[in-house]
């Protein structure tokens, strides 16, 4: 069988060679997306500081839920101080520390920030936190005194000089050098009651967080690590702390970098699923119209005694050969390809830019599997009907198509399009990100519809031009009317393709451009701050900067607004759902700087253990003013709210909002240094006058409230994400059906030099696969803008409350020419080089 596959691939170079691109470019997707997850489940962060602990202890960073998967929590967990002295006495441990960090800045003679660590947010910790760092060298001494400080190397200051500095928010002041640290990613030190006094977790003070500790690291004797990091568990069990050791530390280090990784998973499943379908559709595509030109040499076979099992044998072995030639470039490209797009997820701050890929065989194993299973599938379904005919009608009906579409495939794509329009409708009740996808979803479930009715509606469409062509039309018009009707199933296997770039293009495009119009008009309209202010310099605003802005003319408000991320359980069909999402902190007064549109409640009673949630999540959920709701905080704490106001404007400003109250002590950092909006009287006296209060204060960023940028809420990585992954998407299958029609144009070999016998012309001829790629860029044309336009209409009436979307006047001319150009250039170039060769040799080498 396998002699057998490789004598006929060899006279099927053109097909297959579309089914080999159709693999390939499966192959880069599948496995790009593959590394993607695996890199989400699997990736570790370098443990950077904590290099010299053998074991941390950290909290859970993961929300449980009953019979689902666990959901990364972004804010850092605090654990208490007094397990230091619980631990105190195991064998074998050299040192332990209870760690603590907090913002700090360092400011160069001109008071302009300069940065002790990548991020300023995270700089500062107590002194005995150097017991972590991995072969630090330090010159000097500790820091003793709450006015004296220990440095990085190569800060430009020596043992001894004063330097001025920013510390967890408190106004910059005069701090001692008393040591330069040497070690990677050292940071800001300063004497450990000092440290946790100014981040609030001295013991039997008032904060939220006092008498608590980030983590606890432990240094063991050498070689004692493992010996150690048991002798911790069993010391701590039924705690529900986590005990960490080797690549895991990283993680404790950076807790943000799990709900990351989630992210990522997310992702990786959503764009796989997209990526499965429109792979498998090109794929058995390609296969069909290669076992279709196969036909006569599959017919004859059962004539001379082959079986049909053994007819579909030889169709998947020959598919699986050049599968697996394409399957080898393809999964190296897609290794490639995931590179590439961790640097596009890094460079939009999804991803900590110190987070490796992971580089496994898994993700090549998996596209092995899939692509072989789906290579073999669809080559057997396209080699069914011949290999179950007789021999006979099989022979008979090799040179020509089946009289009639099968009544089957027709229901079943007329179902799926019936079925898509239901979809389409989901952005009418769930003005959401996942009520937008649907519209994406909807318009690929009705383009696999249309190839599945598509023979029957192009013969049907076909027989009808026919039937009205005038009496004095062209030959070359007859000629490509008649080839319309006649080979309704090959052209159809052309049009639907296209359509289906044309639906991808629009639906997945315009779904994104009108989520970030809907997203923009939400809080351009809600925004009443003309002003933002941060200081990420400094790792966040100074305690005093608000009240000093108040004080500036012309201010009217100048209010603290910050995100964080709850975890809300609820019930949908009567199931359990859990599902994170993402929240803002304001408080009682945030009105002054933001319209969220209230409809019920107040956001003036915004105080104490209270909430605010969108028009959306309270029909969902239930969730009126008066009652009280359950949430998992960012940091795992479990809180009992009561709901204070319902908004309208919900996509710009996200579904839940929390007083400042209740998210006081379970953020990483306080919610008030993250940014404020600033509202001034409008003039430009007092933007001057605001502009000069920045300038007058290094470190603090002034920015006006635009519609990327405003009230903390940016733009989802997710939008950003799909448009990429649009164009990917868009450039394979331009590849797919660029291959595909040159080679279903290089089967009509034989049907050209036909014509060609009896007296048509080359020139004829020409006309008359002009004239066919016309009516295939319009049929396709036609097509793809008919399925879009109802979950277009919809979208747009569901997100901005008329029945158009917002996007591109470009795009669809711009669609329009690539499909005329595609269909023009595929089937043109191979026309002329067929006819180079002489009808009779043509025929005579069939």
């Amino acid at each position: 069988m396998l002699y057998l596959a490789l004598r006929t691939a060899r006279h099927r170079i053109a097909t297959l060679l579309a089914v080999a691109c159709a693999v390939l470019g499966g192959a880069v997707l599948i496995t790009g997306t593959g590394v993607l997850a695996d890199t989400g489940l699997r990736s570790q962060l370098p443990p950077g500081r904590l290099a010299g602990a053998d074991v941390v202890v950290a909290a859970d960073q993961e929300h449980h839920p009953a019979g689902d998967l666990p959901i990364a929590l972004p804010e850092r967990a605090a654990i208490p101080a007094r397990l230091t002295g619980r631990l105190t006495g195991l064998p074998g441990v050299t040192a332990i520390v209870g760690d603590i960090t907090f913002p700090a800045a360092l400011l160069d003679p001109d008071g302009r920030p300069r940065p002790a660590t990548a991020d300023p947010a995270a700089a500062g910790h107590g002194w005995s936190s150097t017991r972590l760092l991995a072969e630090a060298r330090v010159t000097g001494r500790a820091p003793a005194g709450a006015d004296e400080i220990a440095v990085p190397a190569g800060t430009g200051v020596r043992v001894g000089d004063l330097i001025r500095a920013v510390v967890s928010g408190r106004p910059a002041a005069s701090y001692r050098v008393t040591a330069l640290v040497d070690a990677p990613e050292a940071g800001v030190y300063l004497a450990d009651g000092t440290a946790a006094r100014l981040a609030g977790r001295a013991a039997g003070g008032a904060g939220p967080r006092a008498g608590t500790v980030d983590l606890i690291g432990l240094r063991a004797e050498p070689g004692g690590g493992p010996d150690l990091a048991q002798a911790v568990r069993d010391r701590l069990r039924g705690t529900g702390l986590r005990i960490l050791t080797g690549a895991d530390r990283g993680e404790a280090g950076e807790p943000g970098v799990g709900s990351a990784r989630s992210l990522l998973v997310l992702l990786a499943g959503s764009l796989g699923g997209i990526v499965l379908l429109i792979t498998g559709f090109v794929t058995a595509g390609a296969l069909g119209l290669a076992v279709a030109g196969q036909r006569r040499d599959l017919a004859l076979m059962r004539a001379v005694g082959a079986t049909p099992r053994q007819i579909r044998r030889l169709a998947a072995a020959q598919s699986t050969l050049v599968a697996a030639v394409a399957l080898v470039p393809g999964v190296a490209l897609g290794y490639l390809l995931a590179d590439a797009f961790r640097d596009v997820l890094v460079d939009r701050e999804v991803l900590p830019a110190g987070l490796p890929l992971t580089l496994s065989p898994f993700p090549a194993l998996a596209t092995l599997l899939l692509t072989a299973g789906a290579v073999q599938l669809s080559a057997r379904c396209a080699a069914w009907r011949t290999s179950r005919m007789p021999a006979t009608e099989a022979v008979a009906e090799s040179r020509t198509e089946p009289r009639a579409p099968s009544r089957p495939r027709t229901r079943a794509g007329l179902l799926l399009i019936l079925g898509a329009s239901v979809l389409a409708a989901a952005p009418l009740y769930s003005r959401t990100l996942l009520g937008a996808s649907a519209t994406s979803l909807a318009g690929i479930v009705a383009a696999i519809g249309l190839a599945l009715a598509g023979p029957a509606l192009v013969r049907a469409a076909g027989r009808t031009a026919l039937r009205r062509l005038r009496p004095g039309a062209t030959a070359p018009t007859w000629l490509a009317l008649s080839h319309v009707r006649a080979h309704a199933l090959r052209l159809s296997g052309v049009i639907s393709p296209l359509a289906m770039g044309v639906v991808f293009v629009l639906t997945y495009t315009l779904a994104q451009t009108t989520v970030l119009a809907a997203t923009a008009a939400d809080t351009r309209t809600g925004t009443l701050a003309q002003y933002r202010l941060t200081a990420p310099a400094l790792g966040g605003l100074p305690a005093d900067t608000l009240a000093a802005v108040r004080e500036v003319p012309g201010v009217r408000a100048a209010e603290p607004v910050a995100a964080t991320t709850v975890v809300w359980s609820y019930e949908q069909f009567g199931e359990p759902e859990t599902e994170a999402a993402s929240a803002m902190i304001l408080t009682d007064r945030a009105a002054g700087v933001l319209d969220l549109g209230t409809e019920r409640g107040s956001l003036d009673r915004l105080t104490g253990a209270t909430v605010a949630v969108s028009a959306e999540t309270a029909g969902q959920r239930g969730a009126e003013p008066g009652e009280r709701i359950r949430l998992v905080l960012g940091d795992g704490a479990q809180v009992s709210a009561e709901v204070v106001a319902v908004y309208a404007r919900g996509l710009g400003f996200g579904p839940v909002v929390l007083s400042r109250d209740l998210a006081a002590g379970h953020t990483t950092a306080d919610p008030a240094t993250r940014g404020a909006l600033v509202r001034t009287d409008g003039t430009a006296a007092a933007g001057e006058r605001l502009a000069g209060f920045a300038a007058a204060r290094p470190g603090l960023a002034l920015t006006g409230t635009d519609a990327a940028a405003t009230a903390g809420q940016d733009t989802p990585p997710e939008v950003w994400i799909n448009l990429a992954v649009i164009v990917v998407l868009l450039g394979y299958l331009l590849l797919s059906i660029a291959n595909k029609l040159v080679a279903a144009t290089a089967q009509r070999r034989t049907e050209i030099a036909a014509l060609r016998l009896v007296g048509t012309t080359p020139r004829q001829i020409l006309a008359m696969t002009r004239r066919e790629s016309a009516l295939t860029t319009v049929a396709a044309l036609a097509a793809g803008l008919a399925l879009s336009a109802l979950p277009l209409a919809l979208l747009g009436q569901g997100f901005l409350g008329r029945p158009w979307p917002a996007g591109p006047a470009w795009l669809l001319p711009a669609a329009a020419a690539t499909v005329a150009l595609t269909s023009f250039l595929t089937v043109e170039l191979p026309t002329r080089r067929t006819l180079r060769t002489a009808p009779a040799e043509v025929v005579r080498t069939v």
